[in-house]
C-alpha cells in the first residue's frame, strides 16, 4: 500500500494510506540518504510503500524518491544530521522581533538551507499586535532586505488573526513546513489555521525571553481546504549540511548576483582584491548583516564570526 508519513515518533511512524486510514508502521531494513548519517531515515512528508501485518500494523519497505527535503546538522559534535521534513511545496519561517527576538543569523541559516534544497520560503513576522513604532521600522527594513533576496515577508498575529487569511490562501492545497525558534508562535498559528487541532502551546520564559519546547516530533496536519501543515520542533540552532565552503555564496542570492563584478571569477569575498561584494557592503548596497552572516557560515568550523 502507498501512503504519506504524517509523524515520526522514534521507531514508529504514523502513515496515512491511500485508503484514507491511518496506520502505525515500522521500517524494515536500513535506509540511507546520500551516505549522510541521519538520526531519522524517514521524515514527515515522505511517500512510502508499506505492507500490512496480521496485527494491523504496517511495515515500510520503500521510500519513494523525494522531490526535496529540509535537513539540519546537530549543533553538538556528533556530526549527525536530522531530516526535518520532505516533499515540501514551501516553508514558512516564523520570526519575531520581540518575545523572543529572532536573529538574522538564524534566519539566514534557514534560508541558505532551504535554498540549497530547493524549498521556497515565506517569512512570517509574528506577534505584530505588540509591535512598537520601532518594531515596525525594523520590520520594514527586514522586508526590504529579504524581498531583495527573493522572500515575501508578511506581518501576522497568530493571537489576533492579523494576516492569517493571506497565509491560509498561500497554504491551500500545498505541503507547508512551519518552522522557527521555540516561542515564536508556531503552535498558536497552526491552532488558529486548523480549528480543533489543539496543539499544546507554552509561554515564553520571562527570565530568558526564550520559548519553551512544546513539539517533540515533526507532524503533518491536514488543512481544512486541502493540503498539509508540517509542525516542527522549536529549533535552537541550524547547522549547515553538505554545503562546500566555496559554494556557500550560491545560496546567498543577493551576494551571488554581485559575483560577476568581482575582479576574480572565483572570489570568495574574504580578503581578495577587487571584491565587489565588500565594496557593496561599504557603499550600503548590500546589508552588512547579510555579509557578516555569510562570513559566520563560511568560518563555521573555525570559530570566529559565529552568530
Amino acid at each position: 500500500m502507498q501512503g504519506i508519513v504524517l509523524k515520526s515518533t522514534g521507531k514508529w511512524y504514523e502513515v496515512k494510506g491511500e485508503d484514507g486510514d491511518k496506520y502505525e508502521c515500522q521500517i524494515k531494513g536500513k535506509f540511507r540518504l546520500k551516505g549522510i548519517r541521519t538520526t531519522n531515515p524517514i521524515a514527515a512528508g515522505d511517500n512510502v510503500q508499506f505492507d500490512l501485518e496480521d496485527d494491523g500494523h504496517g511495515v515500510i519497505r520503500e521510500i519513494e524518491k523525494r522531490k526535496n527535503y529540509i535537513i539540519r546538522k546537530s549543533v553538538n559534535l556528533s556530526h549527525e544530521a536530522h531530516i526535518v521534513a520532505a516533499n515540501l511545496d514551501q516553508a514558512f519561517l516564523i520570526a519575531t522581533l520581540v518575545q523572543p527576538v529572532t536573529s538574522t543569523g538564524f534566519i539566514d541559516r534557514f534560508l541558505v538551507t532551504a535554498e540549497a534544497y530547493s524549498v521556497p520560503v515565506v517569512i512570517l513576522f509574528n506577534k505584530s499586535d505588540i509591535y512598537t513604532e520601532d518594531h515596525w521600522e525594523l520590520f520594514e527594513y527586514y522586508q526590504s532586505v529579504y524581498n531583495h533576496v527573493g522572500h515575501e515577508c508578511i506581518p501576522i498575529s497568530a493571537t489576533t488573526g492579523e494576516g492569517l487569511e493571506r497565509v491560509q490562501s498561500k497554504m491551500k492545497g500545498k505541503i507547508n513546513l512551519v518552522s522557527g525558534h521555540s516561542g515564536v508562535g508556531k503552535s498558536t498559528l497552526i491552532n488558529a489555521i486548523i480549528p480543533g487541532v489543539q496543539i499544546k502551546t507554552a509561554e515564553v520564559s520571562e527570565s530568558h525571553s526564550k520559548g519553551v519546547h512544546t513539539t517533540t516530533f515533526a507532524e503533518m496536519h491536514e488543512l481544512p481546504e486541502g493540503g498539509f501543515i508540517i509542525d516542527t520542533p522549536g529549533i535552537k540552532g541550524f547547522g549547515l549540511v553538505d554545503i562546500p565552503k566555496e559554494e556557500l555564496q550560491h545560496y546567498f542570492p543577493d551576494i551571488f548576483r554581485i559575483l560577476p563584478e568581482c575582479k576574480f571569477h572565483n572570489c570568495l569575498h574574504l580578503n581578495e582584491p577587487g571584491c565587489a561584494v565588500k565594496l557593496a557592503v561599504e557603499e550600503g548596497v548590500l546589508p552588512e548583516e547579510r555579509y557578516i552572516n555569510y562570513l559566520a557560515m563560511y568560518h563555521e568550523d573555525e570559530g570566529p564570526y559565529r552568530v
